[in-house]
């Protein structure tokens, strides 16, 4: 959320011209079957020897302990000013050849790929990612290329990355390589993090050498997944599993783990006590910004989920606090604060603490920080009679951790905890978020997941397309991410600004978000994105924030609350 008006919270993330194309057009499809004598072409694979073998422009790479994919090091490569952050090496290779270049990457833009190979050069990328991911393209060679040059680069001005075990799987090109990967060991360390009614969420210690891990349920191999975590769903409520991993790389497949039992909860999904069937959710500033300052009896009754920005970190690891800003907000003071929040909830309102924003610097990284959250929101709640948190973390979080807090609160509060979440953008792109991932492992207890669909950028939709933020279809296209990803409608509701001055870009009039509300519960009102099916279950919308909502008159609320309220 954006406490200076017109000012974006972070660099704008866009889509760059030609790289979705490439992307999309180039697979693995075209490569042969792996033969025999087959081998991985590339030199110092993993950055094992450090940087031997490779040049990096700019000197813009270094190798790291950690994060790693496989063994005991791997590549860290920081775009500078004009400078791309490209490593790179030439690598021998056969004529007429079909070979599979592979790479492990994580944290900023990251690409992958080939030139020089006589044919068609190919490329890869993704956009930045808290977890390993793997990129993989394929290209043949010509009938006289004997060498290709292989790299990987980030993108000007973006997060560094990060690059592990570099593959060009092919026939023999006579330069030498790694020696030949062998089968990876058993993982250990397998343990259920959390589970719902629908889904049981696993974790396990790294195995060196592997490239990924193949989840069993009841000894049926279920799913595949490239880091040390999973989360199976589609399971039955109050029944008990069997699960068991694997670590695999292209030696083969290790044993099976030790077997754990995961045993899901009773159906009922979402937290959240009672609240209506479409809910219109606005954040209250306890601060002034240049929008109207309010008291928290001044905000509109069109808000039936009023989330209070923000809580603040405290010197205590995952600990956070709450200070009302008394002088900024005209003399309120905590006891009028306090009764505020309590005729809120006679109206039939929820009042919940956020915790994060733009600033925020909250860090819940293990098991104790996870405790000291769980502990401190829930004694916020308890004076100052808040009904929940909302999780607005806009600087990354640890999906296994965050998880553990979450349930230990809902452990304290009980059924009527409301648990709301406001993840950017990108931060829900994929299942294999860290954000996403938190929103699944807590779907039992999870209220909605109010996305803020700007200062964006442009973004995929669920239909592989890119879409600019300002459009109906940039609400339904992503908004659909998260409903075909495992949440279900009721979780999912449409964050968007109050008014032109509540966020650096991305507005839209309270016309396009109740058209995109209209679209995606009753399949009308689209734009050139048409959902395969609707969803009438829709949760709502979200406004950054009732305070800006005031500044242009409650236009936002007055237009948006009632077509919400008014949804089938």
């Amino acid at each position: 959320m954006d406490p200076v008006p017109g000012i974006p919270r972070r660099r704008t993330r866009l889509l760059l011209p030609g790289a979705l194309v490439i992307a999309l057009a180039v697979g693995v499809a075209g490569a042969g079957p792996a033969s025999a004598a087959d081998v991985n072409n590339v030199k110092n694979t993993g950055f094992e020897s450090g940087l031997t073998n490779w040049t990096c422009s700019a000197a813009g790479g270094t190798t790291v302990s950690s994060p790693t994919h496989g063994g005991s090091a791997a590549l860290k490569a920081t775009p500078a000013g004009q400078d791309n952050a490209r490593c790179a090496q030439t690598v021998a290779v056969k004529p007429n050849s079909t070979y599979t270049l592979s790479a492990w990457v994580q944290g900023g833009y990251a690409y992958l790929g080939a030139t020089g190979t006589g044919t068609t050069d190919v490329s890869t990328w993704t956009p930045d990612s808290s977890s390993w991911k793997q990129l993989s393209t394929s290209f043949t060679t010509g009938a006289s290329t004997t060498s290709v040059t292989v790299y990987t680069h980030g993108w000007y001005g973006q997060a560094a990355y990060f690059a592990d075990d570099v593959s060009v799987f092919g026939p023999d090109g006579g330069g030498g390589g790694d020696p030949s990967p062998t089968v990876p060991g058993v993982p250990s360390g397998l343990s259920v993090a959390g589970a719902s009614a629908s889904s049981v969420s696993l974790s396990w210690g790294t195995v060196s050498g592997a490239t990924g891990y193949n989840i069993y349920r009841d000894g049926t191999k279920v799913t595949a997944v490239s880091g040390t975590s999973a989360t199976v769903t589609g399971l039955a409520a109050s029944t008990s599993y069997s699960f068991q991993v694997t670590a695999t790389n292209t030696a083969g497949e290790s044993g099976k783990s030790a077997a754990v039992t995961g045993t899901t909860s009773a159906s009922g999904g979402g937290g959240g006590g009672a609240l209506p069937k479409h809910a219109v959710t606005g954040y209250w500033q306890n601060f002034n910004n240049g929008a109207t300052v309010q008291k928290l009896a001044d905000v509109q009754s069109q808000y039936d989920i009023i989330a209070v920005a923000f809580a603040d970190a405290t010197t205590t690891p995952g600990a956070v606090t709450f200070n009302l800003d008394s002088a900024g907000l005209g003399g309120y003071t905590v006891d009028q604060f306090k009764a505020d929040v309590n005729a809120k909830q006679a109206a039939g309102k929820k009042v919940i603490v956020s915790v994060g924003g733009e600033r925020g610097a909250v860090s819940v990284n293990d098991s104790t920080s996870a405790t000291n959250f769980a502990n401190s929101v829930y004694a916020l709640m308890q004076t100052y009679g808040f009904d929940g948190v909302d999780i607005d973390l806009e600087n990354g979080l640890n999906a296994t951790y965050m998880t553990q807090a979450l349930r230990a609160l809902s452990a304290k509060a009980g059924s009527s905890l409301v648990l709301t979440m406001a993840p950017q953008t990108i931060d829900m792109q994929s299942t294999s978020n860290a954000y996403f991932q938190t929103a699944l492992n807590v779907k039992d207890i999870l209220t909605v997941v109010n996305m803020q669909y700007y200062n964006s950028g442009s973004m995929l939709g669920c239909d592989g397309k890119v879409y600019s933020q300002g459009s109906v279809d940039f609400l339904t296209a992503l908004a659909c991410i998260q409903l075909e990803g495992g949440l279900t409608p009721s979780q999912v509701g449409l964050g968007v600004p109050a008014s032109p001055s509540g966020a650096g870009s991305g507005y839209v009039s309270p016309s396009v978000v109740n058209n995109a509300l209209d679209c995606l519960a009753k399949g009308t009102g689209c734009g050139a994105f048409k959902p395969a099916r609707t969803y009438p279950d829709l949760r709502g919308a979200m406004t950054w924030s009732t305070n800006w909502d005031a500044a242009a008159g409650n236009a936002w609320s007055n237009a948006v609350g009632p077509h919400v309220h008014g949804l089938p």
